[in-house]
């Protein structure tokens, strides 16, 4: 019987962030042992309070580390457990240029669809319409960017930080508010980014919790 990995990950297969730090994980075979965040575990709930101010997940534990924050996960996983430099350039410049995107990713879209999610979870019954059209328009707008950006970044399968962040943060948005059809760069981005086999687990292991989504989760991907 082999040993269980002394690396350990507290998050939930649902949550988006916890999938930023699981695609490296898988991407790369990185042995670790998943510690889900349920009434059934308390004890792995007690980890996440201790590690940082508002006790979110994920949080990656490695012996006496204790890190929270997915994409400083990521960038530990890339120094630490993996060859440095695959998720996050050695060049500083190159390396500023993937950081920038991967914010875009958080900040942008993900934190933005999370607006539009937080009205449905403080009353799926009356959110506030005009916070959730504001969201949208916003999403709208970065769609927009995105669609430019994507000239010049092809799909690849290699995973580095900005896979990361774009297929958790671009799966729930669409969601939210589905990518038109006139950025058909972006939509088939986010396709591919479904197709990666790091990227497949995350979203199958979620599948049975999609009766929790607050909106309702699509019949789709």
């Amino acid at each position: 019987m082999n040993p269980e990995p002394s690396l350990e990950l507290f998050g939930h297969p649902f949550s988006s962030y916890t999938w930023k730090a699981l695609i490296p994980l898988y991407a790369y075979e990185v042995p670790f042992a998943f510690r889900i965040i349920d009434a059934e575990h308390p004890e792995h709930a007690e980890v996440v309070q201790t590690a940082g101010p508002l006790g979110k997940f994920p949080v990656l534990r490695d012996g006496e580390t204790l890190l929270f924050e997915a994409t400083t996960i990521v960038e530990y996983i890339d120094r630490h457990l993996i060859a440095p430099g695959t998720l996050v350039p050695e060049d500083p410049d190159a390396a500023t240029a993937i950081r920038m995107l991967d914010r875009v990713f958080d900040n942008y879209v993900m934190n933005v669809m999370q607006i539009v999610v937080n009205e449905y979870i403080r009353d799926s019954q009356n959110p506030d319409l005009a916070r959730c059209a504001e969201a949208r328009a916003q999403l709208d707008r970065v769609y927009a960017w995105l669609e430019g950006w994507l000239q010049f970044y092809p799909p690849m399968d290699q995973v580095t930080l900005i896979e990361c962040a774009a297929a958790p943060s671009l799966f729930y948005a669409d969601w939210v508010h589905p990518i038109p059809e006139d950025r058909p760069r972006l939509r088939q981005w986010r396709a591919h980014l479904l197709s990666l086999p790091s990227v497949a687990r995350c979203v199958e292991d979620a599948r049975p919790f999609r009766a929790y989504f607050p909106l309702g989760a699509p019949d789709r991907d």
